[in-house]
Parts: C-alpha cells; sequence; structure tokens
C-alpha cells in the first residue's frame, strides 16, 4: 500500500499536515518496502483558503492509504477519513525509516480492521457490464 510521509527533512516525521509543502511516498508491505517518490504541493501563501489546501492535499495523496503527520487538525483528519486516507500522528518526530519498519510488524501480525481496510484501498475490483 502507499503511504505518506509529511517531513522537513526527508528523514523524520516532523511536519503538521496543513504546512507540509512536501509528502515523502513509500510503498510499504508486510515483507518489503521502498521509497517511490515525492509529491509537491504549493506554499501556504500560494494556497489560498485553508479549505482549498486540505483539498489540494487530499487530492495530491488520493493513492496512499495512510499519511503519517507531526499534527492534523480535525477538520482535516475527517477530510481524509472521508476520502479514505487515514491520518496517523507520529509521536516524537520519530524516523520515517522506523515508522516503516513497525508499520511492516504490524502488516505481518495481526493488523486491525481499519488497516485491513486501508491495506484494499489501491485494489480495484472491475465488474463487467
Amino acid at each position: 500500500m502507499k503511504v505518506a510521509f509529511a517531513s522537513t527533512d526527508k528523514v523524520h516525521v516532523n511536519e503538521h499536515f496543513g504546512q507540509a509543502e512536501v509528502f515523502y511516498l513509500w510503498d510499504v508491505g508486510p515483507d518489503a518496502a521502498a521509497f517511490s517518490g515525492v509529491v509537491q504541493v504549493k506554499p501556504e501563501s500560494e494556497a489560498g483558503h485553508s479549505d482549498d489546501k486540505i483539498e489540494a492535499r487530499a487530492a495530491a495523496l488520493a493513492d496512499c492509504a495512510l499519511v503519517y503527520v507531526a499534527e492534523i487538525g480535525g477538520p482535516a483528519a475527517a477530510r481524509l477519513v472521508a476520502k479514505k486516507i487515514h491520518p496517523i500522528k507520529s509521536k516524537e518526530q520519530e524516523p520515517i525509516a522506523a515508522v516503516v519498519e513497525k508499520l511492516q510488524e504490524v502488516l505481518r501480525n495481526n493488523p486491525p480492521p481499519w488497516l485491513r481496510k486501508a491495506m484494499l484501498k489501491d485494489e480495484r475490483i472491475t465488474v463487467a457490464t
């Protein structure tokens, strides 16, 4: 599954969702994980209204099942969840590599139901008509 990390230094989860200009993307599975790219969003000075900023970030992260942030406001979190993107607050500016390892451990063992559902986000079911 695709996971985004809000970071100012490419190493730690240390940025507020609403202030993040860059999200680092990883493809994470139970047995393998790899960096897969960067999503850049407009700086706050160019973004306009706060609702527009949230929508722009949510649209940029549409393929992600999870987004790790240092902080996120309630309205922004609710909007992400409505788009089936689950925000997770990272404790104490954890290193991205450590977060990825912990997530893989959870995936290998017994992921909670919400995480199992998030893992299926990128599976597309096509129905013949």
